[in-house]
């Protein structure tokens, strides 16, 4: 005797989208409370370019505030650590949101500066939502030429 088995169309749907999104590198939506809100861990885009003087660092921070930000380098490491608030945390009870899509929450990312980086000089600026890290290259030790004296055996 077989048994029927019901099953969850939308529920197949979230466990596909899950494996997709960790195939990413993106973390999995979790649900909360009776309206089934979405919340996610977001990681901020980045764009990263180089010239002869320097590499810069833009990243989109759209509605973060610039004291929930901070930068750090150390041992040729740079981090960048965020928060963006939930603008459904902060407001009143009787406010009822129907959809939320937008990420949100605490964020880190790291970078690995290349050897050329004075990590003495990196400097950061946050403005309309855009966060530039200039972070200067050394200059590069112009090799000396020794002569080598050579002494009898």
């Amino acid at each position: 005797m077989s048994q029927l088995t019901r099953t969850n169309p939308f529920r197949e749907m979230e466990d596909l989208m899950t494996l997709f999104n960790r195939s990413l590198g993106m973390s999995p939506r979790r649900s909360h409370g009776e309206e089934g809100l979405s919340v996610a861990d977001w990681t901020p885009a980045v764009d990263i370019r180089e010239d002869d003087h320097e590499y810069q660092l833009h990243m989109d921070l759209p509605q973060v505030e610039n004291k929930d930000l901070k930068v750090t380098v150390e041992d040729g490491v740079l981090t960048i650590r965020g928060e963006r608030r939930a603008l459904h945390e902060q407001t009143d009870e009787k406010t009822k949101w129907h959809r939320v899509e937008r990420f949100y929450g605490s964020f880190a990312r790291s970078f690995t500066l290349p050897e050329n980086v004075r990590e003495d000089s990196v400097d950061a600026k946050f403005d309309q939502g855009v966060l530039t890290i200039h972070l200067p290259k050394s200059t590069p030790a112009k090799p000396k030429a020794r002569e080598i004296q050579i002494r009898p055996a």
